[in-house]
């Protein structure tokens, strides 16, 4: 606790110093610990979030539906709900590319920049404006897209322990001045990870809570040796909840294979009609049923903004949180059973995500009400000095956390 006030001090005083004469914006460093869900945060076991959301900002922050990796993420750096960026679920399907499907195992298909090309990211707006970008870990972040690319980045390699991603990110702050990224992403698996294999209430899956405060221990001890005062703003795509293998809906049963394609199953599904059954697909599925519901593409409720993207298949259905539909058609883990799941309603508390920023452009222990992901689009883009693309978001939902709300 010493090492960690020393260092957060550390960070305060070349922040101060960096006030005294003219200069370019602080460095920004986003984070996201995937699956952090918003009440680990009160577990005890992260004093350095801890430390850092009480000398800064923290809310309870929701995320875009569906609560998903990948749609989330690009939400947060194109400030898009993903029925606008494009990237509807994990795995999807496309009708401009009939039998192809993108999933998270296929790096040879999210690669491809159609999937992506809806939303322009932040590491791009940055770029065309002269802003030096890299990324250590972002979906979307490892290929060329709108003709761009972060000036440094890391393909994804789950294998990468979470110590050597700090490092890496810390190594470009140790080039010339000229040459240091001001927008830098960083990525930690290890929370959702253990969250789905053990449960969000598990001890497991409190450890890698405490793993992961760790790294960010470790990364604001380098940035303090180095003399780097950054804006950190952290985050998660996600929460997660609890789920058993006796709370399955049989998709295939509820929609068969001589009416309808199952596109992806989960915590919700989406289901195409097979050409000339869409009446009776619906009359199958539309409507509420004991733990589920499902509606047709383009009549889900407006809250959760979804169901207008080419993409959505043509019905829609929602588990109950803890509910989850299974297809044998889909590939699934073949390990054990996971315990914690995600995708459910974005209102669902179990759904909250973390949200912490710190640093010089925030005022100290400010609790911000709820809002929704797509707010820290604009944040970022504040942050760096940089014009934003059009988005979804509004700065009015963090603008209360900022020294200079303005």
């Amino acid at each position: 606790m010493i090492r960690l006030a020393l260092a957060l001090a550390a960070l305060v005083f070349v922040s101060a110093c960096t006030h005294t004469r003219e200069a370019s914006p602080a460095p920004l460093i986003l984070v996201s610990i995937d699956g952090f869900r918003a009440d680990y945060l009160n577990r005890g076991v992260t004093p350095t979030l801890s430390r850092l959301a009480a000398e800064g900002a923290r809310a309870s922050m929701r995320p875009s539906f569906p609560s998903k990796t990948f749609p989330n993420h690009y939400t947060i750096v194109t400030g898009l709900r993903p029925d606008h960026h494009g990237v509807i679920n994990n795995r999807m399907e496309d009708p401009e590319r009939p039998g192809v499907v993108f999933s998270l195992s296929d790096v040879a298909v999210t690669s491809d920049p159609i999937w992506w090309r809806d939303g322009v990211p932040i590491w791009v707006t940055a770029e065309r404006q002269g802003v030096r970008t890299a990324t250590m870990f972002w979906p979307g972040s490892d290929f060329e897209l709108h003709g761009s690319r972060p000036s440094e980045w890391r393909a994804f390699d789950m294998g990468v322990p979470s110590e050597a991603r700090v490092d890496t990110l810390l190594s470009w702050f140790d080039a010339p001045a000229d040459e240091q990224p001001r927008f830098a992403t960083l990525y930690f698996d290890i929370v959702d990870t253990a969250g789905h294999t053990y449960g969000p209430h598990a001890p497991e899956t409190n450890a890698a809570v405490a793993l992961a405060d760790a790294a960010i221990m470790r990364l604001v001890d380098g940035l303090a040796a180095r003399g780097v005062s950054a804006n950190l703003v952290i985050v998660a795509d996600h929460g997660m909840a609890e789920v058993s293998e006796d709370r399955l809906l049989d998709l295939d049963a509820m929609a068969p294979a001589t009416i309808a394609h199952i596109v992806w199953d989960g915590p919700f599904a989406g289901i195409a009609a097979l050409p000339g059954h869409e009446a009776e697909l619906e009359a199958a599925l539309v409507g509420r049923r004991a733990h589920d519901e499902c509606w047709r593409r383009g009549e889900l409720p407006a809250r959760l903004h979804y169901g207008t993207h080419r993409r959505t298949p043509h019905v829609v259905c929602l588990a109950d949180i803890g509910w989850r539909y299974r297809s044998a058609t889909i590939p699934h883990w073949a390990g054990a059973p996971s315990r914690g799941d995600h995708g459910f309603d974005n209102a669902a508390p179990d759904m909250a995500a973390v949200f912490v920023a710190h640093g010089p452009a925030f005022r100290r222990g400010v609790a911000l009400a709820p809002f929704d992901n797509v707010s820290v689009y604009p944040l970022l883009t504040r942050l760096i000095g940089v014009t934003p693309e059009a988005n979804d978001g509004s700065i009015a939902d963090i603008a209360p956390a900022l020294r200079d709300p303005r």
